[in-house]
C-alpha cells in the first residue's frame, strides 16, 4: 500500500489498528491510552475537589475567569494525533465521573459529559475538512489551530449551563463559570496542547507514514465537511456573542436591583445598543460564512475540472485522441484480473499502417499525421463503448476487445480493415493496415505474453503481403 502524501491528514482507525498493529504497537498505544484514561478521571475529580473552576484572574484592571481542566489537554492531544474516537471516551469518562461525584443526577450527568466530546469534534472536523495534519510548524498552522481551539472551547463550554442549572447557580455565578470554561479551554489549547503537538506530532506522522495500514479511510466528501466546518465556526462565534451578552445582561440586572429609574434607563440603552451591534455582526458573520463557502465551492469545482483535464491529458495521445500507452497498460492489467477471477473472454488487435514511411516520404509528415487521425476516427466509430483503443507507438495501434473470442475479434478486425481501405479524401492517399489478433489464454502469465502473441500475428500478416488480418492459433 502506498503511503499517503506528506500533508494528508492522518487518523488512526480503531478497527484498522486492531487488525494491523504489531504486538509492540498494541502494547505501547494501549498502555498509553489506559494511563491517559486514569489521568483524565483523576485530574477531573481534582478540578471539583480543589475548586479549579471559575478562578478569577485580574489583568489590566479587568477580572476574567479561567477553569483549569487537565483532562481536556490529554483528550485534545489524542484527538489531534490519533482521532476523535480515541479521545472522546477519555474526556467523557472524566466529565461523567466528576459529575456523579458532585452529586449531579444520572440523567443530567450522561448529558453533561457530552459537552467536551462535542468540542473535540470541532478539531476532528476542522482538520479532516482541509485534509492537513495538525503539525504546528508555521504561523498559518498556528492561526488555524487557534481558530479551531476557540470554536472547540465555546462548544465545550455548553456544559456550564447544565452545571449551573443542576447546582442552582444564579446568573451572577453563571457568568464566571461559563467564561471560565471556554477561556480556560482556549488557554489550555494554546499554551499546553499546541506546544505538545509541536513537539510530538511530526514523530507520530512519520510513524503513521511508515504504517499506512493503521490509518482510517479518508473522508468521502470534503466539500460537505467544509460546509459543516463553516457552520460550526459561525455557530461558535454567534453562540459566544449571544451567550456573553445574555449572561452579562442577567448579571447587570441583578446587580442593579433597586437602582433608580435613570440608572436603569442608561443601562438598558447600553444593553440595547450592544444587542443591536451583535445582530449586525451576526448578519456580517453569516454573510462571510456563506461567501466563504460559495467561494470554496467555486474554487473546488474549478480545481476538479482542471484535475480531470490533466488526468485526461495524462491518459490520452495528443495526436490521435485515443488512449496512450500508459492508459492501455492499466486497461490490460484490469482485463487480466477479470480473466483470472471470472474467466472473462478477451481479445487484442494490433494494427499497423502499411508502408507508413513511404507516406511520410512521398506526401510529408502532415499527411502521415492525417492518416493516424483517420485511423483513430475509424476505430472510435467502429468499436463498442466497452472496447479500448490506444496509439501504442508511432503508426502502431492496440485495441482491447473484452468479452470477445478470436472469431469475433477477427470479424471486428476485418470490418475495420475494410473501412480503412476505402477511406475517401483528396488530401489523404489510400492506405491499408495489417492486423494481428490474439485471444487471452489461461496460460498467459501477464499481458506481456498476450501482447507478444498479437505482435507475432501482426508480423505474420505483414510477411503474408500486408492489408490482411491474421490470428494466432
Amino acid at each position: 500500500m502506498t503511503p499517503p502524501p506528506a500533508q494528508t491528514q492522518q487518523t488512526v482507525g480503531v478497527r484498522a489498528f486492531w487488525r494491523a498493529a504489531t504486538p509492540a504497537e498494541r502494547r505501547w498505544v494501549g498502555l498509553g491510552w489506559l494511563l491517559s484514561l486514569a489521568s483524565c478521571i483523576a485530574s477531573g475529580l481534582a478540578t471539583v475537589i480543589l475548586a479549579w473552576s471559575g478562578l478569577p484572574l485580574h489583568f489590566a484592571g479587568l477580572t476574567v475567569y479561567v477553569t483549569v481542566y487537565p483532562p481536556l489537554v490529554l483528550a485534545s492531544w489524542w484527538a489531534l494525533c490519533f482521532g476523535w474516537v480515541w479521545a472522546a471516551p477519555l474526556v467523557y469518562a472524566a466529565t461523567f465521573t466528576l459529575a456523579l461525584y458532585a452529586g449531579m443526577p444520572l440523567a443530567w450527568a450522561l448529558l453533561f459529559a457530552c459537552s467536551n466530546p462535542l468540542g473535540l469534534a470541532v478539531y476532528a472536523l476542522g482538520y479532516r475538512a482541509i485534509d492537513r495534519r495538525p503539525e504546528l510548524h508555521s504561523g498559518s498552522a498556528w492561526l488555524y489551530f487557534v481558530m479551531l481551539a476557540f470554536a472547540s472551547s465555546v462548544f465545550g463550554s455548553a456544559g456550564a449551563l447544565i452545571w449551573s442549572y443542576t447546582n442552582r447557580i444564579d446568573n451572577t455565578g453563571l457568568l464566571p463559570i461559563w467564561q471560565g470554561w471556554w477561556l480556560g479551554g482556549l488557554l489550555q489549547a494554546v499554551l499546553l496542547v499546541g506546544p505538545l503537538l509541536w513537539l510530538t506530532r511530526r514523530r507520530i506522522s512519520a510513524w503513521l507514514t511508515r504504517r499506512p495500514a493503521l490509518l482510517a479511510p479518508p473522508p468521502a466528501d470534503p466539500r460537505r465537511l467544509t460546509l459543516r466546518l463553516i457552520l460550526v465556526i459561525v455557530c461558535a462565534v454567534l453562540g459566544y456573542g449571544a451567550g456573553t451578552l445574555g449572561l452579562a445582561e442577567g448579571w447587570v440586572q441583578q446587580r442593579l436591583a433597586g437602582a433608580d429609574a435613570r440608572q436603569l434607563e442608561t443601562v438598558q440603552t447600553l444593553l440595547s445598543t450592544a444587542w443591536s451591534f451583535y445582530w449586525v455582526m451576526a448578519l456580517f458573520v453569516l454573510f462571510v460564512g456563506f461567501f466563504g463557502y460559495r467561494s470554496f465551492r467555486h474554487w473546488s469545482a474549478a480545481n476538479d475540472r482542471l484535475l480531470a483535464e490533466l488526468e485526461q491529458l495524462a491518459r490520452t495521445d495528443r495526436l490521435s485522441g485515443l488512449l496512450n500507452r500508459r492508459a492501455m497498460e492499466e486497461a490490460l492489467d484490469e482485463q487480466m484480473q477479470r480473466g483470472r477471477r471470472h474467466g472473462e473472454l478477451a481479445s487484442l488487435l494490433m494494427l499497423d499502417i502499411d508502408h507508413f514511411k513511404r507516406i511520410n516520404d512521398a506526401y510529408g509528415h502532415a499527411v502521415g499525421d492525417a492518416a493516424i487521425v483517420a485511423l483513430a476516427d475509424t476505430l472510435r466509430a467502429g468499436l463498442r463503448s466497452l472496447d479500448r483503443a490506444a496509439r501504442w507507438g508511432g503508426e502502431e495501434f492496440l485495441v482491447l476487445l473484452p468479452q470477445q473470442d478470436a472469431a469475433a475479434a477477427c470479424a471486428v478486425a476485418e470490418r475495420l480493415r475494410a473501412a480503412l481501405a476505402t477511406l475517401p479524401g483528396p488530401e489523404l492517399p489510400r492506405f491499408t493496415v495489417s492486423v494481428g489478433v490474439a485471444s487471452l489464454q489461461a496460460a498467459d502469465r501477464g499481458w506481456g505474453d498476450w501482447l507478444k502473441r498479437a505482435d507475432g500475428a501482426l508480423y505474420a500478416a505483414k510477411q503474408a503481403g500486408r492489408d490482411r488480418v491474421v490470428a494466432t492459433d
